[in-house]
């Protein structure tokens, strides 16, 4: 898997698209608040925007910021402050955690700073009481995870045992996945005999597996809530010697385990389009800046990926 290498944590993972001041009359300076730049999608996501941005330079500059890696809650919460403190028009924000981010998010709406949240929805009921309202932009995660789960049913036999490997627990985006896949295990009759939080990381992913495979060794499947898992997943597959045995899927559609289903190694995945995904959102801001209402959430396309969807 590509590497991207990350600046020291001194420098926050912030990365400045060009230089000059925080925003000009009728020029605002949207924030792009990822999570880990360590996880392909992530550079993806910030590629996407970016790109945006130079196809748009007369009307807005960007900031993109990302952190450590998928668990550093404060690192993220510290990067919201530090674009408070730095005055930007909006943040377009894809959290580590659907609730630990509100009440920073929620002193951002206070500060005058539009917000609009991508990828992982944050928690209705924490944003309700917050007295937050922030438009939510991204994918049907439940719906994904059920299309490539009904996908890897169609190569199960019923009573065939299934593990789970899912995010962060707390990140709605993590709870929609798992219950989208154990949807499609129960319609086709499998067993889901063990769910284990991998964190969204392929090392964790690597040793949750080893020991999945270990207790269950006439497992049939691996259902991996991300794509680094699934990298995770069968690397620990492999050097079990069950690939043919054991099959994965995976969900985000980056270019790693694209290698793999071309290789038969991974079935699946599911495309929530990650180069676009931070362009809606920014788009979302900007009309908010305009003047316009702040728009209902708007759903965004994911798609199965198949050996038969690659080039």
């Amino acid at each position: 898997m590509k590497r991207f290498s990350l600046l020291p944590l001194a420098a926050a993972f912030l990365f400045p698209a060009c230089e000059g001041n925080h925003g000009t009359p009728g020029k605002p300076e949207v924030a792009l608040v990822m999570k880990s730049l360590a996880n392909e999608f992530f550079k993806t996501m910030a590629d996407g925007a970016e790109a945006y941005r130079k196809q748009n330079a007369e009307s807005f500059e960007l900031v993109s910021n990302g952190i450590r890696n998928e668990t550093d809650l404060a690192q993220q919460v510290a990067l919201v402050e530090q674009m408070i403190a730095r005055g930007v028009a909006a943040i377009v924000i894809a959290p580590a955690d659907s609730k630990a981010l509100v009440p920073v998010l929620k002193r951002a709406q206070d500060a005058g700073i539009v917000v609009v949240n991508i990828d992982n929805r944050l928690d209705r009921e924490v944003l309700a009481g917050s007295g937050a309202a922030i438009p939510f932009v991204g994918p049907d995660n439940r719906e994904g995870a059920r299309l490539v789960g009904e996908e890897l049913a169609k190569q199960l036999k019923r009573g065939d045992q299934v593990a789970i490997l899912e995010g962060v627990p707390t990140a709605f985006n993590a709870q929609q996945r798992r219950a989208g896949f154990e949807e499609a295990m129960q319609t086709a009759g499998a067993a889901v005999v063990a769910v284990q939080s991998a964190s969204w990381e392929m090392e964790k992913a690597n040793s949750v597996t080893a020991s999945i495979l270990t207790a269950h060794p006439d497992l049939a499947a691996i259902l991996a809530c991300n794509d680094s898992m699934a990298l995770g997943a069968a690397a620990a597959v492999k050097a079990a010697g069950k690939e043919g045995q054991v099959r994965i899927v995976g969900f985000d559609n980056i270019s790693a385990v694209q290698a793999l289903i071309r290789e038969g190694r991974i079935l699946a995945t599911a495309d929530q389009h990650g180069g676009q995904l931070a362009v809606y959102g920014i788009e979302a801001a900007l009309s908010i800046l305009k003047g316009e209402a702040a728009p209902a959430d708007k759903k965004t396309p994911v798609d199965l990926i198949t050996q038969a969807q690659l080039p």
